[in-house]
């Protein structure tokens, strides 16, 4: 087989860096002033700033004039809140030229993007931090994590993005790096339609070498036509006597499913999108509405090396190579509507997202545990994502002083993943008859080479497997938040609020292996075995799996297997919550306010056939920040806060899933418990322009019960797998600046320099932190006993190291953005750095030999490197906007390793990302 190097690469992680302060800023740049200095003083203290749509719970967007009465240049969302926060402006969102919400966020201080598309915030991993939809909670449709993955909300969909570092007892308990809030668009301020569209092409991917499959007629839509359909023996097979015989076989889907393809010309990628809007007066009240509907194909391509070490020397033990080629199709649809009468506003909002992974794999390996010659895997995939949400938010002032928020909203996810297939060959040179096999000499090949013929042999058991898993989330959610301003001398106001959830989830995990009526762990005979995948599974072969032994003696069956604990669950999370909050400025120039939050919640993970978890645990959570108004546009800020953390649902429940991005497995732990969290954080701010800043600051974690991904092997021909823990503690510290600078450009020389300006824009975040492994007793990833710890727990000592860094955390992360900007009109060119530092993406797995364990699973991100350009202009009174791009101009490598004493370096995952260019066009009527 003639073998190419083909490469894919990873949603980058870059877009525009806004820093704390940006909240209520648009970057559209406002029209030079002929206006004398002190004109242009009075108007901005008339604070003209740009106002940007916020919906979140407890929040109010009026900039109290008694509370703050200096510091025309601090933004007004900064001036309404008192806590730490970031917001992207759907200006801000459009310069960096991101599709997603995820890419657009990386740039924020502080903030980095794992797995595609979920946010970290100061190295705390998404289970720290939370994700609203205008202030009501989003269910995620990946079972590995509670937070929804954000590459899957395309930008133009988002009228802002609100990150909060800072806790306040409005927000739900659980919160340690920050509070995610997205609001969508509800009223325009004119009407509008807007057309675009975008080509990209990846250098590792479009018209290189990848894996595919046909699968069925409508799969470059998303959907399935029907070819993946479920039947019912395969629901039922585990009441049954688990074994699914021939004729049922046969009534699965067989080539469309099986057939691994190669593809030497794979296609560039597409998108493609329309929204529209208006809005209608109705004396002096107001409706809006706002419609959005977008499409995106991609391909994405990766030759990864994976490899595993189970002993203390780093001798390794797989070394596979593996051609992965993922096709991903993601559909989004907006509908809402907005009415606003008085200082009122009534927001509906719809939204649904479908995300489609087709993937295609292949890996051979020479090196694997007891090797007996070439193998080679196969494995066809489909993992349809789905997340519908319909909410309603009600934000009234029926008094002086009054603001009244109601928020309703229900929520489903799905996860649907049918006939994941893998079948497993040995290359040989003989049959399993004794017959030679003559080889050809490759014709010139390179790669990998069989020097026989490939055949399914006993040697693999099974020799196939198909497995057929779904998931199904509900969450009912209803908040109400009471805010009342006290008419007196002295600047005070109160807060209450209640907050209600629901959410409901089934999981199930059929896998089912392939045998012959014979027994477990049997294959074919001679010559079936030789046949490729959908032959194997054809008519002829499933009737008459033994040729040798007579027509008709044996048939193919499937057999129903649950490798590791549970292949179903019900799991459940119960929220009721209240809180109590004040807020004054009784001493000049100083705001504080403070409060207290009760939260008792009720969690099941019900496993079928095996012990589950239940919690049941309440909690009073105080909360104080102060602000310090010191002198005009300076101000500190210092936050003290208790928080928690909840183990997932995935997380407790003892069921097998793979994550197709990382193409590990994942296995959870009943024995979880929640984690709490102490949060210190100083902030100094200066805002010493108008758009310009200089910030600093400093923070503080103490994390009890932090859990952890644990690395784990189940025996000597298992693959690394990655399981949960809690810790007995965990501290976590560092700092933060950024600047954002503007240097007009109209000293030079030129009408092209006349409305310019260079824009310069840097945040560095550095974080530490350590775990403690002392001889306090923790579950044990494989739910053994160690020592004299109760069942299932051991010594944290005699599982970790003492002193690593938290899982996901970088010690440096670094951001830079140059702009060159019109002032005038649409015209950007933006050069975008990104660079984060090595961080843990595992514990290290204890050795096969029950002494010690390996090092730690480190991921070397890297830099990025971007650029980003935006011009616009006019044909026939419409709006046209051209950007191109150019992502990963680094290539950075992705890669995952282990580097053991010995000097030797296990590779988990390596592969080039290749560079990315597009370009899209879009108009607005």
């Amino acid at each position: 087989m003639q073998r190419r190097h083909a490469y894919a690469t990873l949603l980058l992680l870059t877009s525009q860096l806004v820093p704390a302060a940006a909240l209520a800023q648009s970057t559209a740049a406002p029209t030079p002033s002929t206006a004398g200095p002190a004109e242009q003083d009075t108007a901005q203290q008339q604070d003209t700033q740009p106002p940007v749509e916020v919906s979140a719970p407890g929040f109010d967007g009026q900039v109290p004039e008694e509370i703050v009465v200096t510091g025309r240049f601090i933004p007004n969302v900064v001036r309404a809140t008192p806590q730490v926060v970031s917001v992207l402006s759907s200006d801000d969102i459009a310069r960096t030229g991101e599709g997603d919400i995820a890419g657009a966020l990386s740039r924020v201080t502080g903030l980095s993007v794992v797995g595609g598309g979920f946010v970290y915030v100061r190295g705390l991993g998404d289970r720290y931090s939370s994700s609203l939809l205008n202030g009501s909670p989003l269910p995620s449709p990946e079972p590995l994590r509670r937070s929804v993955p954000l590459d899957i909300f395309p930008t133009t969909i988002v009228g802002s993005a609100l990150v909060q570092k800072t806790y306040s007892v409005n927000y739900p308990a659980e919160f340690g790096g920050g509070v995610i809030n997205l609001t969508t668009k509800a009223i325009p301020k004119k009407d509008f339609l807007t057309v675009g569209g975008s080509l990209a092409a990846d250098d590792a991917t479009t018209s290189e070498l990848g894996y595919t499959y046909y699968g069925g007629k409508q799969d470059w839509l998303g959907f399935d036509d029907g070819t993946r359909s479920v039947p019912d023996f395969i629901r039922n097979a585990p009441s049954g006597s688990g074994i699914i015989p021939a004729e049922q076989v046969l009534q699965l889907s067989n080539a469309s499913t099986t057939l691994l393809q190669r593809n030497d010309q794979l296609p560039a990628n597409w998108s493609a999108e329309i929204s529209g809007g208006g809005a209608l007066d109705f004396g002096s009240d107001q409706l809006g509405l706002v419609a959005s509907v977008g499409y995106s194909n991609t391909w994405r391509t990766r030759l990864i090396t994976q490899q595993d070490s189970v002993n203390a020397q780093g001798d390794l033990r797989n070394d596979y190579r593996t051609l992965l080629t993922d096709n991903r199709v993601v559909g989004n649809a907006l509908l809402g509507i907005g009415y606003a009468f008085g200082e009122n506003t009534i927001r509906l909002t719809n939204v649904y997202i479908r995300d489609v992974l087709k993937q295609a794999r292949g890996s051979a390996a020479e090196v694997y545990n007891n090797a007996s010659g070439l193998r080679f895997q196969q494995n066809t995939n489909w993992f349809q994502r789905e997340l519908f949400e319909t909410q309603a938010v009600g934000e009234f002032r029926p008094l002086d002083g009054v603001k009244l928020d109601l928020r309703g909203a229900y929520a489903n996810s799905k996860r649907n993943a049918p006939y994941e297939r893998q079948f497993d060959y040995l290359c040989s040179n003989r049959t399993t008859t004794g017959q030679t096999i003559t080889y050809d000499g490759g014709n010139g090949a390179t790669g990998f080479q069989c020097d026989g013929a490939y055949q399914v042999t006993q040697r693999f058991s099974p020799f196939a497997s198909i497995i057929f898993s779904d998931l199904n989330e509900n969450l009912w959610t209803g908040q109400g938040d009471l805010i009342y301003t006290l008419p007196n001398a002295i600047p005070l106001t109160l807060s209450t609020g209640y907050y209600y959830s629901d959410t409901t989830r089934f999981s199930r995990r059929l896998q089912f292996n392939y045998q012959t009526s014979v027994g477990g762990g049997t294959a074919p005979g001679y010559p079936y075995n030789l046949l490729r995948p959908d032959y194997l599974l054809s008519p002829d072969v499933v009737n008459n799996a033994c040729p040798q032994v007579g027509t008709g003696a044996c048939t193919i069956q499937l057999q129903f297997n649950t490798p590791l604990g549970a292949y179903a669950y019900d799991a459940g999370l119960r929220i009721h919550a209240g809180y109590l909050q004040a807020e004054t400025s009784a001493i000049d120039g100083l705001r504080a306010v403070g409060g207290v939050r009760y939260e008792k919640a009720r969690q099941f993970v019900t496993p079928i056939g095996t012990t589950g978890t239940r919690l049941n645990n309440d909690y009073w959570l105080p909360a104080l920040t102060l602000t310090w108004n010191f002198a005009p546009d300076m101000q500190l800020r210092g936050s003290y806060a208790k928080t928690i953390s909840r183990p997932q649902f995935r997380e407790l429940a003892p069921q097998q899933f793979r994550d197709p991005d990382s193409d590990r497995l994942f296995f959870g732990n009943p024995l979880l418990r929640d984690s709490k969290l102490d949060n210190l954080e100083a902030r100094y701010e200066w805002f010493f322009a108008r758009d310009q800043r200089f910030t600093l600051a400093g923070f503080y974690k103490r994390i009890l019960n932090p859990i952890e991904q644990v690395g784990f092997y189940t025996g000597a021909d298992d693959r690394l797998q990655t399981g949960f823990t809690n810790l007995p503690k965990a501290t976590l510290y560092g700092g933060e600046v950024e600047v954002q600078k503007y240097i007009p450009l109209d000293g030079l020389k030129g009408a092209f320099f006349a409305t310019r300006r260079l824009t310069a824009i840097a945040n560095y975040t550095y974080t530490h932190s350590e775990i403690t492994a002392d001889d306090s007793c923790v579950p044990n990833v494989l739910n053994q006993t160690i020592g004299s710890c109760s069942a299932g727990f051991g010594p944290a000592a005699l599982q970790f190291r003492d002193g690593a860094p938290l899982t996901g955390q970088s010690d440096h992360l670094v951001n830079l953005q140059l702009s060159l900007e019109d002032t005038s009109r649409l015209s950007q060119l933006t050069f975008l750095f990104n660079y984060a530092s090595d961080r843990v993406t595992n514990r290290g797995p204890s050795n096969l030999s029950g002494s010690g364990f390996q090092p730690d699973v480190i991921e070397r991100p890297g830099i990025r490197f971007d650029i980003v350009a935006r011009q616009g202009f006019e044909i026939a009174g419409a709006a046209f906007e051209l950007k191109l791009e150019g992502r990963n101009l680094t290539r950075t490598r992705f890669s995952e390793s282990q580097t053991f004493d010995s000097g030797k370096i296990v590779y988990a995952n390596r592969y080039i990302q290749g560079r990315t260019l597009s370009i899209g066009l879009s108009t607005t009527f």
